[in-house]
This record gives structure tokens, C-alpha cells and sequence, in this order.
């Protein structure tokens, strides 16, 4: 048995973050991770072939490298090998008329598309653009802090302060908008409106679900204002990078070793009982980064003390499920709609605002979509490290998919489990890139298909393949994530914490539910 101030339950990001900022501050900390590899959902390996490097998960570090636990430790990080690879080109659309438009960081370049579809939604865009600086002021803060009133009346208070009453309402009525009641407001071209649309549906709001407006609004934003950011060899980068200040500081971070139970006494979280029968006891905290489900189901099986708690985490909701399919290609696809696509770290195959409510509804019915989104990633595009001299690889996800199969939208795949559809599912997915890229196929050189059961079997926390560990949907975010009461980390059991995706500030790679709760347990 070993005593530590902190011991960790998984090695995601969040996990890492907290550990090296209260490593930093002189605690002893320890992370046991059930898998071989740490890293959660940001991982990088090998999946189809030698020297092909491929995200498992996240792809996008932009939120990491402008997160306050970035600017905090930067120096610290680039000393154990953090390196970002900067993008210009971050994402476009692809659609059936042939057409595409999409979004650089040069403002009159990615006017100028605009215009091609709509002059009127050209200078909407400039004008966007020169207002988002004092808009993001004030979402940013509200992301980036923790959830509480004191919190919340101090970004409220600046907002009305900074902008008066007419201008807090409508960012008020943004954070509550759908995505098409924006887009449908502020642009008049059905193309820029879907590219922009796509973005809601990473973080499980289509068009027409209430609080979601605000994601594809700072996410076209953020990326025409600073760019985007890759990690130079993998998103991994990041992760070894924290590893690495973690140990640095005389932490432990122990691999193949599955939590079975969070030992608790008097109320009082006080250590964690391995699979292997091993026991090790922390002194100040157990910061658990699973998903709430598995900590009253399973770590907990007490019980917190709390019913309603235990009842909230078990009815906590997930967002449907994702596919990953990595390829290794000869090349880059070949773009029907523009060979300018090949600069783009993303290219969304999303056609219309309907196109992806349909999508969406389907997938929640239980059934397969007949066109599902893909978001189609080509990080070797910036950063040819990952894949051997000349070739490529491509980072697919098919979103958005049901857990278990009910039935199949276009009528052609019997319902089964996934480990019997998910090549022929796949199969669905190249038909659509390749009807925009034909000649696709004849590049593919490996292919790994990681269905929504197969994701959940490598990390746990992505419940029934849901990538962003728990809907975002206005009744489980902000206050109400993971559960009213306790959107600051904390339980009902003390000096045990919850940490992740599935908390406060929820999915994403900026970290900030590990570093407010290390801010929080150990100071700033």
C-alpha cells in the first residue's frame, strides 16, 4: 500500500492537468490508468500501418493552446516536447452542387468565398469578425470559469457593464439560440449556414436544438481570428508533454492498473482498490475522470449517500454515437468541388441544415442514417510527420450514430450488433467521400474502423460512442452538469472530485475541468 495527497481514476487530459498543476504545488500525486496507453479520447498510434500516426479521437488542440492551464505552463510543457502545428486552412464544406466554401485566417479571403455566394453575407461576416473580440470577452470568461454565483454574477455584472442591457440580452439569447435560428438570422446563403451548422453537431446539437448556436459561432470565429492548431506528430503531444511535468515532479502515473473501487470512510473518500487487489490511500483527494455513470455504478458500490445524486449520474444522458475510420492513404483525396480543399485540416460532407436534423433524428430513433456527417480531418496536410515521405493519412468521423441498431434509414443493413455492421456502415461512409473525391478507394493503402461499441471498449468513458462524454443540450450543461448542485466537481462523498468531459466546461481539449478543480484544491 502506498499514501499519496491525490490519487487520479484515468489518464485523460483533465486527469493530467490536475495532477501536474498540484504536482507543482508540492503534492504527491499518483494516476492509475486501466490501459496500456493514457491519453483517454486524445490519443495517437499506429492503427493501420507502420509510420501512419492517427488521432484516435480529438484532432483539434486549439482549445488547449489557448486555455489558461497552457498559458500558465507553456515553458513547462515545451520542455518535455510540446509542439503545435499551426493551421491557415481549418475547415470547409464539400457539397452534392459541386460547390464548397470554407474558412481561413485571412479575413478577406475567406470573404471573398462568401461573396461568391452572397455579397449581403460577405460584410456580415467582416462585421462579425470586428465585433467578436469584445464578444468573446465575455463567453470566454463564462467558459472559462468555474460555475458558481459568485462566478456568474462577476461575468453577468461585466457583460451588463461592457455592453449595457440591450447587448447582455443578445448574447443571452445567443447562448440560448439553436444553430439555425442563428444561422437562419445573421446569413442569408444555405451554404455558409450549413458549413458553419457542422459544427454544432461535434458537440450533439443539430440545427434545431436550443443552446447549441453558440458553438458554431466561436468556433468560425475563434478560427478566422487566430487560426486553428494541431499537435505537431499527434494530439498526443499534448498529453506526453503533461506526462511528463507529472513525473517531473516526483508523481506516479501507473498503466495497466484499472481502479475497481474508491475506498471510502466516514463519509470521506480515502483511496482507490485496484483490479490486481492492490490498495493505496490519499491523504487530501480522489479526483475520479470517468463517466458519471461508472462512478455510483461502479466505483461507488455503496453508493454516494446521496439518492438523488446516484440518480443523476445514472440517468445522466449521453449524445449519440461516432464511428472512426482511419485511412492510410497513397494520397490526399482528390476534390471534385476544388484541389483547394486539400489544404484544409477539415472538410465537412454535411449538405443542408434539414440534411443534418434528419441525420440526427434518425440516429435517436435507434435507426443507421442513410447520410450521415462526416467530418473528413486531414492533419497530414499540415503536418506531414505523421505518415511516411508522401503519404497521407485521414482522420473520418461518422457522426451521428445510435448505440444499439434499430433499424437502417436507407432499408439496406439488417439491424445487429455493431460488431456485425460496422464494415458494411463503413462501406456507407466511403460511398459518400468518394462521391465528392472519386478515385478515393484506389488510395487507400490500410483502414482501421473503430465502431461506437469498439470506442467504448477502449475508453469506457465514451459511452455507447458518444465522443464528448455526455449531451450538452441546455439541461445538462452549465449548472446542470454532470447534476444541479454539483457543477463544481465536487460529491457528495468528500475529498472525492469528478472531472472530465462530463463536467464543467464540458467536452474539448482545453483542459479546464482539471485546472479549475487543481486551482480550486491546491490555489492558483
Amino acid at each position: 500500500m502506498s499514501e499519496f495527497d491525490a490519487i487520479f481514476v484515468g489518464a485523460g487530459h483533465n486527469s493530467l492537468a490536475c495532477a501536474a498543476h498540484l504536482a507543482a504545488k508540492g503534492w504527491k500525486t499518483a494516476v492509475f490508468e486501466r490501459n496500456e496507453t493514457i491519453g483517454g479520447a486524445v490519443q495517437t498510434r499506429e492503427y493501420t500501418l507502420p509510420g501512419f500516426r492517427h488521432d484516435f479521437g480529438a484532432m483539434n488542440l486549439s482549445l488547449f493552446a489557448g486555455s489558461a492551464f497552457h498559458r500558465k505552463y507553456a515553458n513547462e510543457l515545451n520542455a518535455k516536447g510540446l509542439e503545435f502545428a499551426p493551421v491557415a486552412h481549418c475547415f470547409a464544406s464539400a457539397f452534392p452542387d459541386g460547390r464548397w466554401f470554407g474558412v481561413s485566417n485571412d479575413l478577406e479571403l475567406t470573404a471573398s468565398r462568401i461573396a461568391q455566394f452572397s455579397a449581403t453575407d460577405a460584410e456580415t461576416w467582416r462585421r462579425l469578425v470586428g465585433l467578436f473580440p469584445a464578444e468573446a470577452e465575455h463567453l470566454f470568461r463564462l467558459l472559462g470559469s468555474p460555475i458558481s454565483a459568485r462566478s456568474l454574477a462577476g461575468t453577468a455584472w461585466n457583460l451588463w457593464r461592457k455592453k449595457g442591457m440591450a447587448g447582455a440580452l443578445d448574447t443571452g439569447r445567443l447562448l440560448l439560440s439553436s444553430p439555425r435560428a442563428w444561422l437562419e438570422e445573421t446569413f442569408e446563403a444555405p451554404h455558409v449556414r450549413a458549413t458553419l451548422a457542422a459544427w454544432g453537431m461535434h458537440l450533439d446539437f443539430a440545427p434545431d436544438i436550443a443552446g447549441g448556436a453558440v458553438f458554431p459561432y466561436l468556433e468560425s470565429m475563434a478560427n478566422q481570428s487566430f487560426g486553428m492548431v494541431l499537435g505537431k506528430g499527434g494530439a498526443d503531444t499534448i498529453i506526453r508533454a503533461m506526462a511528463g511535468m507529472v513525473t517531473g515532479a516526483g508523481g506516479t502515473i501507473a498503466t495497466g492498473s484499472e481502479v475497481a473501487e474508491i475506498t471510502t470512510a466516514g463519509g470521506k473518500a480515502t483511496g482507490v482498490r485496484l483490479a490486481s487487489g492492490k490498495t493505496h490511500t490519499a491523504s487530501r483527494a480522489v479526483i475520479a475522470n470517468v463517466a458519471p455513470g461508472a462512478l455510483v455504478g461502479k466505483l461507488l458500490p455503496g453508493g454516494s449517500g446521496d439518492a438523488g445524486f446516484d440518480t443523476a449520474m445514472r440517468k445522466f444522458r449521453h449524445a449519440p454515437g461516432t464511428m472512426m475510420i482511419h485511412l492510410a492513404l497513397d494520397d490526399l483525396p482528390d476534390w471534385a468541388a476544388g484541389a483547394e480543399l486539400r489544404q484544409f485540416a477539415y472538410v465537412h460532407l454535411a449538405p443542408s441544415l434539414d440534411a443534418m436534423s434528419r441525420t440526427y433524428q434518425q440516429a435517436m430513433a435507434g435507426m443507421l442514417p442513410d447520410a450521415p456527417v462526416l467530418v473528413v480531418g486531414q492533419p497530414t496536410t499540415i503536418d506531414p510527420s505523421r505518415a511516411p515521405e508522401g503519404k497521407h493519412v485521414l482522420w473520418v468521423q461518422v457522426r451521428v450514430l445510435p448505440a444499439e441498431i434499430a433499424g437502417d434509414a436507407a432499408g439496406k443493413i439488417a439491424p445487429a450488433p455493431w460488431d456485425a455492421v460496422k464494415d458494411a456502415y463503413a462501406e456507407r461512409a466511403l460511398d459518400i467521400i468518394e462521391s465528392h473525391a472519386p478515385g478515393l478507394r484506389r488510395k487507400i493503402l490500410g483502414r482501421a474502423v473503430f465502431s461506437p461499441l469498439d470506442l467504448e471498449r477502449e475508453n469506457p468513458n465514451l459511452v455507447g460512442g458518444d465522443q464528448v462524454c455526455g449531451s450538452h443540450h441546455l439541461s445538462q450543461n452549465f449548472l446542470f452538469r454532470p447534476a444541479r448542485g454539483f457543477a463544481n466537481w465536487s460529491t457528495p462523498v468528500a475529498g472525492l472530485h469528478l472531472v472530465g468531459a462530463a463536467t464543467w466546461p464540458g467536452g474539448g481539449t482545453g483542459a479546464g475541468s482539471g485546472y479549475m478543480l487543481a486551482q480550486k484544491l491546491g490555489g492558483g
